[in-house]
């Protein structure tokens, strides 16, 4: 019957999408403070999968949100739990964004291109239990995984899942800061498994890319997404306005100010926290480079 004959060309042209060797799956991956999580924080993965799938190369499968560790020192960071939890409200309402507690959940401060190895590991061996029935796919799989290992940093692979760091421009523009990164964690992190740029008004992440030549080297692994519509909340303005009795509706998700609200998040007196604590990259860094 006809209708038959058209459910079968849409499970044919369903099955050709989901097995389409031109689009590869990409999970996008947050690190920072969330100190609160914004709206803009959760724009950003909206914004970043438009653009990819845009491109008619990628799929994004996932994103997932990793709050930084207490042991980062941040001046006003205030506790991991409150942050893992209120990323976790303002995510309920997604169907694609989640929040993983083990970045947060680390005694020490854990480096960026650590965090990403570790949930690229995780992304593997979902897909490889996944497949793990079907031998003919279970070998491919294994393929992936021993080509992980042997690839250089100058490579990506194609045939497997990718994992990409998803950042606002102040974080690419941060690669050039003395002691903040290390060259060969940027080199990892943008060569081997890519990188998402949202643009935020007053920033040039292209001409900060021209000027270094290890972001040069991998500008093709660099996306940029430019946010027209201008939305430049910043956890820093939320903080400070929350010390000041202001409203910020809007700005969070309703379910985060109410959290704030009872428990009493973001005083003076938790904004002075860590004030006089060198933050832990430059505290490892900058020892390793005295020492060295």
């Amino acid at each position: 019957s006809c209708f038959l004959k058209m459910f079968h060309l849409l499970f044919k042209g369903l099955l050709q999408f989901r097995t389409n060797p031109s689009t590869s799956k990409v999970v996008l991956l947050a690190c920072g403070s969330f100190n609160p999580i914004t709206n803009m924080h959760l724009r950003m993965f909206e914004l970043a999968r438009d653009h990819l799938e845009d491109t008619g190369q990628y799929s994004v499968i996932k994103g997932i949100i990793s709050p930084v560790g207490d042991a980062y020192k941040k001046k006003g960071l205030i506790e991991a739990s409150h942050r893992v939890e209120m990323a976790r409200l303002a995510t309920e309402s997604s169907d694609w964004i989640t929040v993983d507690s083990w970045e947060s959940q680390q005694s020490d401060w854990v480096e960026t291109a650590k965090v990403i190895r570790h949930h690229y590991e995780e992304l593997l061996a979902r897909e490889h239990n996944r497949d793990n029935v079907d031998t003919v796919k279970y070998t491919k799989k294994r393929r992936i995984e021993e080509n992980y290992i042997a690839s250089s940093v100058h490579h990506r692979k194609r045939d497997g899942p990718q994992l990409m760091l998803l950042c606002g421009a102040d974080v690419l523009e941060s690669f050039g800061i003395p002691n903040l990164w290390k060259q060969e964690d940027v080199a990892e992190i943008v060569g081997r498994y890519g990188l998402v740029c949202i643009t935020r008004s007053g920033g040039d992440p292209h001409k900060f890319i021209n000027q270094s030549d290890e972001l040069w080297k991998y500008r093709k692994n660099i996306h940029i997404v430019h946010e027209w519509v201008m939305n430049d909340i910043s956890a820093t303005h939320v903080r400070r306005a929350l010390r000041r009795g202001r409203s910020v509706r809007y700005l969070l998700p309703e379910s985060v100010i109410h959290y704030i609200q009872e428990h009493g998040l973001y005083s003076a007196e938790s904004e002075q926290k860590n004030a006089d604590v060198v933050l832990a990259p430059f505290q490892k860094y900058s020892d390793a480079s005295t020492s060295g």
